[in-house]
């Protein structure tokens, strides 16, 4: 029996679009589920982010001090990395803050600054690869379910994939 690659989802400051967009592999998912153990993500009950994983999807950009230190985990436990989506890729909608000093941007929210259970607001949201050193970026708002699978699959067959054409921003 072949090994099956490790594979995990992480989901940073973004909409959870392309996690969605995941989901529309709809029947795909099943060949991919006898190639992959998915032991990490938001539809994974782990509370950890594990050791070993061989590629690691990331979805949003780097917006807190908790976003921060997951993606630097992330990259110390994966050996790829790939940026997924607009918002990972380039910090898209939750650069949309990045003008305003954050604490302006929580007072005109919120009236007080909450602290507690509140992860700290870096002073930019940023695209992962501010961050950390990314293998792959993967463009859209959100990517193709088909563009995600051939990504996969591409990448499970130890080849890193030629996005020409398959994806674009926006």
């Amino acid at each position: 029996m072949t090994k099956k690659a490790r594979l995990a989802t992480v989901w940073l400051d973004g909409c959870s679009g392309c996690h969605m967009s995941l989901l529309d592999l709809d029947e795909a998912l099943v060949p991919l589920a006898g190639r992959i153990d998915l032991v990490y993500g938001p539809l994974v009950d782990a509370q950890e982010f594990p050791k070993a994983v061989d590629v690691t999807l990331v979805e949003g950009a780097v917006s807190s001090q908790d976003d921060l230190e997951k993606a630097r985990l992330i990259r110390a436990r994966s050996k790829l990395v790939v940026a997924l989506g607009d918002c990972a890729v380039t910090s898209n909608v939750p650069a949309m803050r990045n003008n305003i000093p954050v604490k302006k941007l929580l007072e005109s929210i919120y009236g007080t600054i909450p602290t507690d259970g509140v992860p700290q607001l870096l002073k930019h949201a940023v695209p992962v690869h501010d961050a950390i050193k990314v293998d792959l970026h993967v463009p859209g708002c959100p990517p193709p379910a088909k563009a995600i699978a051939f990504v996969i699959g591409e990448l499970l067959e130890g080849r890193m994939p030629d996005l020409a054409g398959k994806v674009r921003f926006g």
